[in-house]
């Protein structure tokens, strides 16, 4: 059932069922995005309450925290660059 849906969806926007699946599998490639934008919060939460409770650290917390969000944020890239080539190879 669920298939068929996925394939009535393109043909009523007028395009055909394998934009639709290459569509969805951009979509899907990127999803990981929204994963990574709760970790780099989380990270930012906890570097803030460490530098609340050690002021003198505040500096080594938030080069670490810099180093954190950096790694965390290629992952987002790689999913990106993923759902391109999806895009662009596949359609």
């Amino acid at each position: 059932m669920l298939v068929n849906f996925l394939q009535s969806l393109p043909v009523l926007a007028g395009a055909s069922t394998r934009d639709g699946i290459i569509a969805l599998a951009a979509a899907i490639a990127v999803a990981p995005g929204m994963v990574n934008a709760w970790g780099e919060a989380k990270i930012a939460i906890k570097a803030i309450d460490a530098m609340m409770r050690v002021p003198e650290q505040t500096n080594n917390i938030r080069n670490t925290m810099i180093l954190g969000i950096a790694l965390v944020e290629t992952t987002a890239i790689y999913a990106l660059l993923v759902a391109i080539l999806i895009i662009f190879i596949l359609g």
